[in-house]
């Protein structure tokens, strides 16, 4: 526990440099403080993975219930040197990006303050070992990510925003809850030590009901469909650097504590469990790719592709349970280890991304991607960086994108030895989802990167953006460089993956079996591939076209053109493909499912109907889920929240006596039952 400590202080001496220091010193303490506290932990989790076992630190109250239990095994690990990966670079680049305009000191402060909670937040609840330590770091993860959101600004929108996401957050918190004191229902104490001892016992009812709150309450905060309406609004409102966190690491505590209750406390449960959550994992893999498709709003694209990818990891959990439920224990590894390689993998390049889109908005003042363009010659490093992270999210290897997607994919064809007929052709339709999705993702990121860097400016604010700062751009290039180094050689975050699932129940105790030289070999060696093998042919190919061009004996003068224009001697913005129009074909073939709304209005010349002054076009896409789902449940719920205003007095007095009451009651009924 001796690197814990230091990870603490480092973490709370950031939030308080940023409070009280003067200046700029407070900006740039609370980035250094948080990225020092982020690589303190990122050791700490390396150490347990690498060693096994667990390391423990108790903090002792006299109410027993009420103590601070911490334990970090090999799954706690995992999750936070994921944290740690992102939390570096994204706390270096925030230091620059504070800064990058000028901005409100208190909204500076209080943004680098809220930053180092949250990440000392996320980090403790990984590391929660009971009932009530987790719940408490969760909550205060929650709040200090809401008030990250809202921060930022004095934007309306971020308000709103807020209000979702403390709504759904919140929601979520309570279903989680639920879900833990049910299982504590029985246990001799409130740890999870006490609750894995005592799950044996519990019903198949409970246990059910108690994966039911657990999926439900995790997948609001991992954004899985239907829970997902907070996300695309919270991720755009917060800070770049606080989106990246928030994409890339605070998505994938949904994920860790569904593993956590589902696997580790309760041990498993039936195969219905893990067909659930594949089912949801592969509804929110498309929704969220064709949404990112039709988003002109660039970080709302990132968001809703987070949503897509958070589908994707729980493909390969939702499989690891199936397989589990079968008696396949090695295929069940294989699934779980592909699943958070994945979740490491989406880290690195949503991280990536989400900063070279904060890049972008801080240099054009706009998140619409109709008004970028020509930003590659304004912005060449940070667009050759966005396109590495285009290219690994659209898993082209051998960047890690393909590696890992190429792994749950191979699972997913080891479907066919699950002796159910009907299982097997579940594996076939996820495998079907799943190869959609992936040509859906290159096609959402090629126009995410075509429309805002390529062609020519579409406004002032794009002719006259500048390169970013130099903080800005090594946070990202850390990032990049995760994103080659762990698709070239997946052997190594594949390794730490087996070893934090060493010791789960009903899982293969040897290590996964996607061989960790030369070659990834598939489930019964029906395919195999080679990531190194790849990198050094795309290497050679790249080093032999100028190499044969010169042995060609063709000259090196530079020679300038212009571009072909289709017969026009002059071109201008007008002609370009616009992000709306690149996306228009795929809005016609599933129209069924957008289902837009188009309002066409045409301004005639008084004289004549055959001149027209003006056409102005909109349209506007309907979400199922917040038309059908969300909509009537607010308006069932809003009369029940205003008649709670009866009792909202302004009585100091009368609220106490309120507490006291429920108190009362509360204790009366712990003693009936």
């Amino acid at each position: 526990m001796s690197a814990i400590v230091p990870m603490l202080v480092a973490y709370l001496a950031g939030a308080l440099g940023a409070l009280f220091l003067p200046g700029a010193s407070a900006r740039w303490a609370s980035s250094l403080c948080a990225a020092a506290g982020a690589l303190l932990g990122l050791a700490c989790a390396a150490d347990v993975l690498a060693r096994g076992g667990s390391i423990a630190l108790s903090i002792p109250c006299s109410v027993p219930l009420l103590s601070l239990e911490f334990a970090l095994d090999p799954l706690g690990a995992f999750f936070l040197a994921l944290l740690g990966l992102v939390a570096v670079p994204a706390s270096i680049y925030g230091g620059g990006y504070l800064g990058a305009h000028d901005r409100r000191p208190s909204e500076v402060r209080l943004i680098g303050a809220m930053l180092n909670l949250f990440l000392l937040a996320m980090s403790l609840v990984v590391m929660a070992a009971g009932v009530f330590t987790f719940l408490l770091f969760w909550e205060g993860m929650s709040l200090a990510s809401y008030f990250l959101v809202v921060l930022q600004g004095n934007n309306p929108g971020n308000v709103s925003a807020g209000r979702w996401y403390a709504g759904m957050a919140h929601a979520g918190f309570g279903l989680i809850a639920a879900a833990l004191f049910l299982a504590a229902a029985d246990a001799p104490a409130a740890t999870f030590e006490a609750l894995r001892a005592s799950a044996a016992g519990l019903p198949p009812g409970t246990r059910d009901a108690i994966f039911l709150l657990a999926l439900a309450g995790f997948g609001s905060k991992a954004g899985l469909v239907p829970l997902h309406v907070w996300l695309p609004r919270a991720h755009p409102a917060a800070p770049s650097h606080v989106s990246a966190l928030m994409s890339g690491a605070m998505l994938k505590l949904g994920i860790y504590g569904l593993l956590r209750v589902t696997l580790d406390i309760l041990g498993g449960g039936p195969t219905w469990w893990g067909g659930l959550i594949l089912a949801l994992g592969a509804l929110s893999a498309l929704k969220g790719v064709l949404y990112a498709l039709v988003e002109n709003d660039l970080k709302r694209l990132l968001a809703y592709s987070s949503v897509e990818n958070v589908g994707i990891v729980l493909m390969g959990v939702g499989l690891g349970l199936v397989f589990r439920g079968y008696g396949q224990p090695s295929l069940a590894a294989l699934a779980l280890v592909a699943a958070l390689y994945h979740a490491l993998n989406h880290a690195t390049f949503k991280g990536l991304l989400f900063l070279g889109a904060g890049s972008v908005v801080s240099a054009t003042g706009t998140r619409d991607m109709e008004e970028m363009g020509g930003l590659i010659k304004k912005m060449p490093q940070t667009a050759a960086l966005f396109l590495l992270g285009s290219a690994a999210i659209s898993a082209l290897p051998p960047l890690n994108g393909f590696a890992s997607e190429w792994m749950i994919f191979q699972s997913l064809m080891s479907g066919a030895l699950v002796p159910q007929p009907y299982v097997a052709a579940l594996m076939a339709l996820a495998a079907g989802a799943l190869a959609l999705t992936g040509g859906l993702a290159a096609a959402c990121f090629v126009k995410a990167f075509g429309i805002p860097f390529l062609a020519l400016p579409r406004s002032r604010a794009a002719e006259v953006a500048r390169e970013s700062g130099a903080a800005m751009r090594l946070g990202m290039a850390i990032l990049g460089a995760l994103c080659v180094l762990l698709g070239v050689l997946p052997f190594l975050p594949v390794r730490f993956a087996s070893a934090a699932l060493a010791g789960l129940p009903g899982l293969d105790a040897t290590e996964a079996r996607f061989a960790f030289g030369w070659t990834m070999e598939s489930p019964g060696g029906a395919s195999r591939i080679s990531p190194q093998a790849l990198a050094i042919c795309l290497v050679a190919a790249i080093a032999a076209l100028p190499l044969g061009l010169r042995l060609a004996g063709a000259s090196r003068r530079l020679r300038s053109a212009g571009t072909w224009g289709c017969g026009r001697v002059s071109r201008t913005p007008r002609m370009e493909y616009t992000s709306t129009a690149f996306a228009e074909p795929l809005r016609r073939v599933f129209e069924g499912l957008y289902r837009p709304t188009r309002d066409l209005t045409i301004d005639f010349h008084p004289e004549s109907k055959y001149f027209v002054r003006s056409i102005e076009y909109k349209s506007r896409l309907v979400s199922w889920f917040e038309a059908y789902l969300y909509r009537p449940l607010f308006a069932l719920t809003r009369p029940l929240g205003e008649s709670g205003r009866l009792i909202q007095s302004g009585s100091v007095h009368l609220y106490i006596t309120y507490i006291v009451l429920a108190l009362l009651a509360g204790l009366l009924l712990a003693h009936w039952l």
